[in-house]
């Protein structure tokens, strides 16, 4: 099979597989030659691959949408990709960061909705003369 694992600024693995291993919302699950056509939302984890001499390969990838195309293509557009030879680094050090920015992104997205509504609450207020025209 081959696999080719991208973010928005590089091609981070382009080579031949034997098995794949990832990580989605309802758990692990593994890719083999001839598997059926897939998609998939990937979740903040490491991918782990068998290459044809036995070489095990790992890259974590931040979210990140996985599909497989006529059992032999397997393709992961991710929006950061780290590509490593130690397991526990990958697994300690970048998914921790990783996660933290997830978080980070969440809590800009709440900050984000909570000052939409104040404006709009405001606005609604002007226009109905209420007590926040003053302020403005």
């Amino acid at each position: 099979m081959k696999l080719r694992i991208t973010d928005p600024t590089a091609i981070a693995v382009d080579r031949e597989i034997l098995s794949l291993r990832a990580e989605d919302s309802t758990g692990s699950f593994g890719i083999l030659p001839g598997h059926a056509d897939f998609l998939t939302a990937l979740e903040v984890s490491v991918v782990s691959w068998r290459e044809a001499d036995g070489k095990v390969g790992y890259c974590a990838v931040r979210n990140g949408i996985l599909t497989v195309s006529g059992g032999t293509d397997v393709a992961i557009a991710t929006r950061e990709a780290h590509v490593g030879d130690d397991l526990q680094e990958l697994e300690t050090v970048v998914l921790a960061g990783y996660r933290s920015h997830v978080e980070a992104e969440r809590t800009g997205r709440t900050a984000a909705a909570k000052l939409r509504m104040q404006a709009i609450r405001r606005m609604v207020e002007a226009l109905q003369g209420g007590p926040s025209e003053i302020g403005l």
